[in-house]
């Protein structure tokens, strides 16, 4: 899988690459890698910044990019990953999922997350990792920490949505032109049955969905950078938005959560017995408020579905509901998920209690 990151890069092998501080050049520095899960070690190449002009005409001619190559704009490895990936969920019949995850955990534990909701949801995942390790500390101090580090890493992932983005709409413009000139071709005289095939050739041509997870403290990262008066965060990148069990105070969460934009669904995934969110309201004291995803009350978004897992059979204080035991063996939560993470609707089938403005799994 490819790996986007603003932590520290180190001239070492395989996972020992990825720091725990930010980019040594600015926590908004944003490196890629390809990892591979070779046995129980992970393979890791980093990817060169800037593309050779050779690489890039042959980009331009594969993926029939609408790029002069003989300007001066420079192009970076980030491109040539758009288009890979855009080709693999294209060929795999697969959607994308971008990942970003919560507090405490380093490089390998993103790893194994991402591959284990790719595995289980047969998805494409990118994640994005961000230093969060605790700084070396424990307790409180490790938990602000890795607060601090999330503000810090603010501008990566805007970067990250700025660049997803940019490279969206190249590769679906592409197609577009080329679809539309093919269309034309074959119904020269008749607008109605081009316009027809037009629309089938790009289902059939770009019929993945891009989707977006925010896990526990990510969504501090996230909500922090829609507070921002400029951001990508507001423009519609993604079909869905799946906050699950956000750390972050429920109270004034409408407030920046109705800014979110996409094509489809912003889901708010709440258990009130999540053992994680429970400490981390107790280990920075009284000012520490009821947390988004462990309370089902003031629930007053116009933008989110709340969904409550409370009482799913297996769920229990799980913090990681979505990849682990309860998604495994409970029917219910993993096609709930499963749906999510690929840009459907998924709560037609649950329960709504219209007083608390929640659907109930």
């Amino acid at each position: 899988m490819f790996v986007v990151t603003n932590r520290e890069v180190h001239r070492r092998k395989g996972l020992g690459q990825f720091g725990k501080k930010p980019n040594s050049e600015g926590p908004n520095e944003i490196r890629l890698f390809d990892v591979v899960k070779d046995g129980r070690t992970w393979e890791v190449e980093a990817l060169n910044d800037e593309l050779t002009k050779p690489q890039l005409r042959a980009l331009i001619k594969k993926h029939h990019l609408p790029i002069d190559p003989e300007n001066d704009r420079r192009w970076y490895a980030s491109l040539k990953v758009a288009c890979e990936v855009a080709e693999q969920a294209r060929t795999e019949k697969k959607n994308i999922l971008v990942f970003v995850h919560g507090f405490n955990n380093d490089v390998k534990d993103v790893l194994v997350a991402a591959k284990a909701i790719a595995d289980l949801y047969q998805l494409i995942v990118l994640p994005f990792t961000w230093p969060a390790d605790g700084g070396g500390a424990s307790g409180t101090a490790s938990y602000r920490s890795d607060k601090r580090d999330a503000r810090a890493s603010v501008g990566a992932l805007d970067r990250l949505f700025q660049k997803g983005m940019e490279y969206l709409r190249l590769v679906t413009d592409a197609q577009r032109a080329r679809l539309q000139e093919e269309a034309n071709k074959r119904h020269p005289n008749n607008r109605t049955l081009a316009d027809q095939l037009y629309a089938e050739l790009l289902n059939a041509e770009c019929p993945f969905t891009i989707n977006f997870l925010a896990h526990s403290m990510g969504n501090y990262l996230y909500k922090n950078l829609l507070k921002s008066t400029s951001t990508e965060a507001t423009r519609p990148l993604f079909d869905n938005v799946i906050m699950a069990a956000p750390d972050v105070n429920n109270a004034g969460h409408a407030e920046w959560l109705d800014r979110i934009q996409c094509r489809r669904r912003v889901y708010v995934c709440i258990n009130e017995n999540d053992y994680a969110l429970a400490a981390s309201r107790m280990k920075a004291g009284e000012e520490q408020l009821a947390r988004l995803g462990h309370v089902t009350y003031d629930l007053t978004s116009r933008r989110a579905t709340y969904v409550d897992f409370t009482h799913a059979a297996g769920v229990g204080n799980a913090h990681t509901y979505f990849k682990d035991g309860p998604a495994r063996d409970n029917g219910n939560v993993q096609a709930f998920f499963r749906n999510a993470f690929n840009g459907r609707m998924a709560e037609d089938s649950l329960r709504y209690d219209a007083i608390k403005n929640v659907y109930r799994v």
